[in-house]
């Protein structure tokens, strides 16, 4: 499924659920503000993911194809596919929603402040956040020097 890659890279750069990618459709999509409105999430608050340069490119990237949604593939297409995805990888353990995981964490690791990872990732509970961070003494002892 050509869908698939993009979808993947389009999580770890952005922390956005899986239902939250597969339901976005172009009239959410600013590209001059570089942003992606979400009208509904899993706490029941719309947001705005900012967009990085890597998931602006993939969105123009399936723009350019004509498609009638950016990622036009079903839930259940989406969970067979990477069913077949990890398997081929030999990934048995690796959960979609471990992206996500590795998205936050990323942002910590690029410095974002802590409401800014909120704003991108919509956490409202700070406790809930820091489930979502697995941050890497590697990153945190380039800091210190």
């Amino acid at each position: 499924n050509p869908h698939i890659w993009p979808i993947v890279v389009f999580a770890i750069e952005t922390g956005m659920r899986r239902g939250e990618i597969l339901g976005i459709t172009w009239e959410y999509v600013d590209f001059d503000a570089r942003t992606v409105h979400l009208p509904i999430t899993k706490n029941g608050s719309s947001r705005d993911v900012p967009l990085s340069s890597k998931a602006t490119q993939i969105l123009k990237g399936q723009n350019e194809r004509q498609l009638p949604c950016p990622f036009p593939v079903t839930d259940n297409a989406f969970r067979l596919a990477w069913d077949r995805l990890r398997s081929r990888a030999d990934l048995g353990d690796l959960r979609f929603h471990d992206l996500r995981h590795e998205a936050i964490s990323r942002f910590f690791e690029m410095g974002l402040s802590m409401p800014e990872v909120a704003l991108i990732s919509g956490h409202k509970d700070p406790r809930m956040l820091f489930r979502y961070t697995h941050i890497k003494p590697e990153s945190v002892l380039a800091k210190l020097n």
